[in-house]
């Protein structure tokens, strides 16, 4: 059975779950910086990085994915640290290919992003841009990807040469989109038409990634299921995204007594305005139905997350062990041997 077939056939067959967003989470446990968000945690702290893989996979992620967003030649250059380039990337890809091999079935992605140096108008940067890719494509085959993972691309451009440029390896293809607010792709093409001109390039998941939560990303899941026959992949955001404040950017939270210093909620301040656990199983749920089985969450994603959208589609984990049981809750249980006198409390406390 080729890669391809294995991908596609596990997607035919059911949801495949896809952790991302290790940003976020890394940051919060301090192993790296907020801002520079650069992943030198797989050369700096395996051993954390390396847990967190494990942490996701036991909670349902099918899918190892590298940890090399903003592991590129320009990110590099902008911390100063472009000589770290090829050793970032393969300790990445070699820790999550350690991960995906202890189980059975789980797949390793090599992973590719947004440059943020595209310009539709400079084909030198353009160029640039492609060759960042091509030999962060050339470490993932070397190192034994399963698949390449495109994400979070806002130029539709940028998209496609990324598109391109993972084809030509021979595996498979995962490629999502992150539209900003202005509610078409950066250099003007719509949101569907970009996801239709990524599947007749053969790309084997189109779909969206980060950026938006569960409730400005469902409407275009639908759009964009309607509009190809491929695999559709949904990674949302746990964070209230609204019709007014579709992204996470300039999400605001009037009711906070400290502003970040920055000014901005994004990326530090976030933490008001997360979706409740219920509210990312309502979503995987929801988009499940749409006929999507590419699921997983993006930036600010934790494995209780992820736990939560592998059992809104019907999955048990191995990390389901630990999911609720209230029954026993001391104060909002109903098992016989809690005291009555302190579960009536539940309603005062």
């Amino acid at each position: 059975m080729t890669a391809t077939n294995a991908l596609t056939q596990r997607l035919d067959a059911g949801p495949v779950i896809c952790a991302e967003g290790f940003l976020f989470e890394l940051e919060k446990r301090g192993y790296l910086s907020a801002g520079e968000f650069v992943p030198e945690v797989a050369l700096e702290f395996p051993d954390a990085l390396r847990s967190l893989h494990v942490d996701f996979q036991r909670a349902g992620s099918d899918i190892v994915e590298a940890f090399t967003y903003n592991g590129h030649r320009e990110k590099m250059r902008v911390i100063g640290k472009e000589d770290l380039l090829e050793p970032l990337n393969r300790a990445a890809l070699q820790i999550a290919r350690s991960v995906a091999d202890a189980k059975p079935g789980n797949f390793m992605a090599g992973n590719i992003s947004n440059s943020n140096i595209w310009d539709p108008a400079d084909e030198s940067k353009q160029a640039e841009v492609r060759a960042m890719f091509a030999e962060m494509v050339a470490w993932a085959v070397e190192e034994g990807a399963d698949l390449i993972i495109g994400e979070t691309f806002y130029f539709a451009g940028e998209a496609i040469a990324a598109a391109e440029i993972a084809k030509a390896s021979g595996l498979p293809v995962v490629l999502t989109l992150a539209p900003m607010a202005f509610q078409e792709m950066a250099d003007g093409v719509g949101i569907v038409e970009t996801a239709q001109r990524l599947e007749q390039l053969g790309v084997d998941v189109v779909g969206l990634n980060c950026f938006r939560g569960p409730a400005t990303m469902l409407p275009w899941l639908g759009e964009i299921r309607a509009a190809v026959s491929c695999h559709v992949g949904a990674l949302p955001i746990p964070y209230r995204t609204t019709e007014d404040e579709p992204t996470f950017f300039n999400l605001s939270d009037p009711r906070a007594e400290v502003a970040s210093p920055h000014g901005r909620t994004f990326p530090t301040a976030l933490d008001p305005l997360q979706t409740n656990r219920y509210e990312i199983g309502a979503f995987a749920k929801g988009a499940y139905d749409l006929g999507v089985n590419y699921i997983g969450v993006c930036c600010g994603a934790t494995p209780m997350h992820i736990r939560e959208v592998a059992e809104a589609v019907g999955l048990t984990t191995d990390a389901s062990r630990f999911s609720e049981n209230m029954a026993n809750h001391f104060m909002y249980g109903s098992n016989e041997r809690l005291a009555d006198n302190v579960v009536a409390l539940g309603d005062t406390a």
